[in-house]
């Protein structure tokens, strides 16, 4: 399906890509790739007898999908390959496209989150922004932290009015100190992705 801009005969924005963790891989948040991994936990847990489960992680992978979709995003990335040298980590970044206020503009944008969520250029790098956030939420009845690192990159050729962001996120035990190798450990590997983001369409400039 055409999206708005495409039927309005305007360019569509320049797809991107990153250097993923071994056996992770980009899927779209849509109904195919949703039925795809319920196909397939399905199997894995029906093989292990353990249909109570399945029923459990079908209704957690609905309501993730079902925010992700709320918040506007378009792709995910997570570990999926059944490989030796995957790197499983109960961990995924989401990408969507974010927007300042009606009337402001994502140089003001900015300016609100380093002021209000201490956000700083990754890496020494000013063209991409980032931030994070912790809360506690509740998972399967377990009070758990969740962790995230949030990184906006002005997106070519919208002359500064859209930016793609990506939400790196993971949970951890409420006992679990900030500074702990594996707290350290995720973050990096979240940088080091959006460390390595290219974009596709090189001949636009912002």
């Amino acid at each position: 399906m055409n999206s708005l801009r495409e039927s309005l005969g305007v360019a569509p924005d320049p797809d991107f890509e990153m250097t993923l963790p071994p056996g992770w891989s980009r899927s779209e948040v849509d109904e195919q790739t949703f039925e795809a991994m319920v196909s397939g936990l399905k199997r894995r847990l029906m093989q292990e007898h353990k249909p109570e489960l399945y029923a459990e992680l079908r209704r957690l992978l609905k309501k993730s999908f079902d925010e992700m979709r709320q918040n506007g995003a378009f792709a995910f990335f997570v570990a999926t390959e059944q490989q030796r040298t995957t790197l499983w980590l109960p961990a995924s970044m989401v990408a969507s496209i974010r927007r300042p206020d009606p009337g402001s503009s994502l140089d003001e944008l900015a300016r609100g989150l380093i002021v209000g969520r201490g956000a700083k250029p990754l890496m020494g790098d000013v063209r991409t922004l980032r931030y994070e956030q912790e809360k506690t939420i509740q998972v399967g009845g377990e009070s758990v932290v969740s962790r995230t690192a949030t990184y906006l990159i002005p997106i070519p050729g919208t002359k500064r009015r859209r930016a793609l962001q990506i939400v790196g996120g993971f949970a951890t035990p409420l006992e679990m100190a900030p500074d702990d190798p594996y707290v350290l450990g995720a973050k990096f590997l979240f940088d080091s992705c959006v460390s390595s983001l290219r974009w596709r369409t090189s001949t636009v400039t912002s």
